[in-house]
C-alpha cells in the first residue's frame, strides 16, 4: 500500500536539553534543529548555522523535550476518489487503461506510479494535456 499522506519538507523543533550529574542539573542547552528535504538529501540547520546531519539528529535524540515549532508539508495528493474520476476521463478520451500512468508521466516528464499520489497542480497538468491530446474530452467532464 502506497502512502499518499503529505511529507514534511522542512521542520524546526525547539529543543531543550537537562545534562545531569548525580541526578541534579548541572547544565540547560537550547537549540533549534532544521531539517530540510532537499533533492540532494537532508540537510540540517542548528541555531542558525548549517551543521553536519548526525549531529543536528543527535540533538534530536538527545533532547528532555522537542517542540516543532514550524513545518512546511508538500502538497496534498489528490487521493483515490479524484484519482479514478481521471482514469475514466482518460478511458473516455480513448487512452488505454495499461497506458493511464505512460500519459500521465508524459505529461508531467517524470514517471508516476499512481494518480492518487499526485497533487493537484500535477493533476491539472495531467488534465491539460488530456485536453489537448483529446480536445473533445472537455464537453465529457
Amino acid at each position: 500500500m502506497q502512502d499518499t499522506a503529505p511529507r514534511a519538507t522542512t521542520r524546526t523543533w525547539n529543543t531543550v536539553t537537562y545534562d545531569r550529574m548525580d541526578g541534579a542539573v548541572i547544565q540547560i542547552r537550547e537549540h533549534t534543529v532544521t531539517l530540510t528535504r532537499t533533492a540532494a538529501g537532508i540537510e540540517a540547520v542548528v541555531d542558525g548555522q548549517a551543521c553536519d546531519l548526525r549531529h543536528a539528529v543527535n540533538i534530536l535524540r538527545g533532547a528532555t523535550t522537542t517542540t516543532v515549532t514550524h513545518e512546511v508539508l508538500e502538497a496534498a495528493p489528490i487521493g483515490k476518489a479524484r484519482a479514478a474520476r481521471l482514469h475514466r476521463l482518460m478511458a473516455r478520451a480513448g487512452v488505454a487503461s495499461g497506458e493511464h500512468y505512460a500519459f500521465a508521466a508524459a505529461a508531467l516528464d517524470r514517471a508516476v506510479y499512481s494518480l492518487a499520489a499526485l497533487t493537484e497542480r500535477d493533476a491539472r497538468a495531467v488534465w491539460d494535456f488530456l485536453t489537448f491530446t483529446f480536445p473533445h474530452i472537455k464537453a465529457a467532464a
